[in-house]
């Protein structure tokens, strides 16, 4: 096997032995990831027990912006002589393990970004790895067998589907999908009009089955509250003979043949691709920036032979956000030096605004969707800080018109209640819609609905009139009414926002039931932003209440612990998980505008590297190489939603980079 260039070395390992492997429950909770720049991915546990229904190897990303699984799973059995054993793992519904073969892995880790198992068995050692072309709908499975002194014969049992992966397979007895085989190849057709999926291994041969599994088991679907079982059909078996030291690569793609990349070159180029990342950060880039710039890399994604032009917001269920996108950027991007694909993402935004509003999210038909209050005024943060970093002002030159339509179209109302009110405040909220980052929905239940004048929408508002006025400034543009407008929204905030009982902002005034004064990490936004709201002792009383009681170890809780609402837990069914979102779950990303708080009220000395010493260490934890979406608020804390997402990758590669 082609091995890993040095320089991948350097980022912070990833390793779990035979012993952390042995304890089924908590093993099972290790997940990996591999994507492949379009939106698709492959995705297990380590033990290659399926416990979601987005787990599989080849989840290919479909026009217009469907993820479509096709190669859910490979059952490898091993023999040598008469003697034969399964190395594969899965569970059915009634919690049968069969096969168990993660009895025999001795270890797993990663390999710059790429997962690799070790299996051992009747003095026999089975290396296993996993790879995705970069730009299209391949995952490549190589097993190499180690030294010995004598031959194995691997079989390699497929099982395919055709489906969103938001959903699950419900076989038929008299479905059988169209099969062609030539030799050490053959072509899977689920569906008459589906994409085929089409496998190759070099020097093996296939052996025709055709039947059906019933009843597969996803365990954390049924955690979650969700349909938990699958069917799962076998088109056959892969058969090759390995001699020690010798290598053989199972390669799966979404089209009509499969593609003759010969896996040795495949492999160099997954290699050379993540040694460009890690050697763009320089020499003094220490293991666990390395390690985040691999992650980071995993949510970029583009067309086909074109650079990134968007973020996919967490694996395995999100897609493309636009609040996220413009959140996530600065740390993706500009800290990696990636400022070409920041630059094509920010003009690639600005190129959807429609009335005044930028995306909130594209749905999987691949419309977009204008449901936020805050995309639109992220852009402007987005593109300070791309200026700050690249000094590239010919695009602040190209994006300037178009922050000035959001500027007037927020000025005059461009829809779901968004609009400035009297007192130069920015209102927002419409019946039934979540306006506002904190977005969890049951049905028609609006968890945390926050209508009226959200805290964070003020400081965006600001902002991006501040933004707007000092670069129309700059190039000689008149803005006096700009200025007048920012200047009424900062009096403004200071009269309505302090609440100086408890020594912090309202998160919202006047709002459905009047101000609120529920204690939120939103307000720090007022702090954090190029152009700040809060200064002096206001500021720093209200960080001081943050940190009292919404701080912790991972990130800011959302909702202080004394608060009738609170919940201290995230899990359980959709409504029960959903109602604790943003209820005192904790966010990481919000880590991020909590140390430039910080540094502003303390001073540059203050220094965030203790308070990301944990963050940190959950890189070899749950979604390995990469930082969970949440966690919960109740010490201790355990990971939940997304197993990789955007924002919390960011902050935490941004921070510890800065530090």
């Amino acid at each position: 096997m082609t091995e890993a260039p040095p320089a991948l070395a350097t980022a912070q390992p990833v390793r779990l032995a035979e012993g952390a492997l042995r304890d089924l429950a908590l093993a099972v909770q290790h997940e990996w990831l591999v994507t492949n720049g379009l939106g698709g991915y492959a995705s297990g546990t380590v033990l290659g027990l399926d416990t979601r229904r987005y787990h599989g190897l080849l989840v290919a990303a479909l026009p217009p912006a469907r993820r479509t699984l096709l190669l859910a799973r490979v059952h490898e059995d091993l023999a040598v002589g008469d003697a034969r054993v399964s190395l594969a793992a899965a569970e059915f519904h009634d919690g049968t393990i069969a096969p168990d073969g993660h009895r025999w892995l001795a270890a797993f880790d990663l390999v710059g970004a790429l997962p690799r198992w070790r299996y051992r068995w009747a003095g026999c050692e089975l290396e296993k790895l996993v790879w995705m072309e970069h730009g299209a709908n391949v995952t490549y499975v190589r097993y190499r067998l180690g030294e010995g002194d004598r031959p194995v014969e691997l079989t390699l049992q497929v099982f395919v589907a055709h489906r969103d992966h938001h959903h699950h397979t419900r076989g038929d007895a008299q479905w059988h999908a169209a099969l062609k085989v030539d030799g050490d190849r053959c072509v899977v057709r689920m569906l008459p009009t589906g994409t085929p999926l089409a496998l190759r291994l070099a020097g093996g041969r296939f052996v025709e089955e055709c039947f059906w599994y019933w009843r597969f088991l996803h365990r954390v679907e049924r955690a979650r509250g969700l349909d938990a079982e699958e069917d799962l059909y076998t088109p056959g078996r892969f058969v090759v003979t390995l001699a020690p030291g010798q290598s053989v690569t199972l390669v799966a793609s979404a089209g009509p043949t499969a593609p003759d990349h010969e896996p040795d070159a495949a492999l160099a180029r997954a290699w050379q691709r993540q040694v460009a990342l890690v050697e763009r950060l320089g020499a003094g880039a220490g293991a666990v920036v390395r390690r985040l710039t691999l992650a980071a890399d995993q949510f970029l994604v583009g067309e086909p032979d074109r650079r990134a032009n968007g973020i996919i917001a967490g694996y395995p269920w999100f897609g493309s956000w636009g609040r996220d996108t413009l959140i996530a950027l600065p740390g993706l991007c500009l800290t990696t030096g990636r400022w070409n694909e920041a630059r094509e993402m920010l003009l690639g935004y600005a190129r959807r605004m429609e009335r005044g509003l930028l995306p909130n999210y594209v749905a999987d038909d691949g419309a977009p969707v204008y449901t936020a209050a805050d995309s639109a005024l992220w852009l402007a943060e987005a593109l300070a800080q791309y200026e700050r970093t690249t000094g590239d002002t010919a695009l602040v030159d190209s994006l300037l018109p178009t922050l000035s339509d959001i500027v007037a179209w927020y000025r005059r109302g461009p829809g779901h209640g968004i609009g400035v009110a009297a007192d130069g405040l920015l209102a927002a909220g419409a019946p039934g819609l979540a306006l506002t980052w904190m977005d969890a929905r049951v049905g028609e239940w609006v968890v945390t609905p926050r209508r009226g004048k959200p805290v964070e929408l003020q400081a965006l508002w600001y902002n991006a009139l501040r933004l707007v006025v000092g670069w129309r400034l700059a190039r000689g543009q008149a803005c006096a009414d700009l200025s007048e407008v920012a200047e009424r929204c900062r009096l403004a905030f200071a009269e309505r926002f302090w609440y100086a009982h408890g020594g912090y902002c309202f998160d919202v005034v006047d709002g459905e039931s009047g101000d609120d004064a529920s204690l939120r990490p939103n307000q720090l936004l007022a702090l954090s932003l190029t152009h700040p709201l809060l200064d002096g002792e206001r500021a720093a009383a209200m960080l001081a209440a943050v940190e009292r009681a919404l701080l912790t170890p991972y990130g800011l809780r959302t909702l202080t612990p004394e608060h009738p609402a609170y919940r201290g837990r995230y899990g359980g069914d959709v409504p029960t998980r959903d109602g604790a979102y943003h209820q005192g779950t904790v966010w990481p990303w919000l880590l991020e505008p909590y140390a430039v708080a910080a540094r502003r009220v303390y001073g540059s000395g203050w220094l965030a590297r203790p308070l990301l010493a944990r963050l940190a260490g959950h890189l070899g934890e749950g979604g390995l190489g990469s930082v969970s979406e949440l966690f919960c608020g109740d010490p201790p804390h355990e990971a939940g939603g997304a197993i990789a997402q955007a924002w919390s990758v960011a902050a935490l590669l941004r921070l510890w980079l800065d530090v």
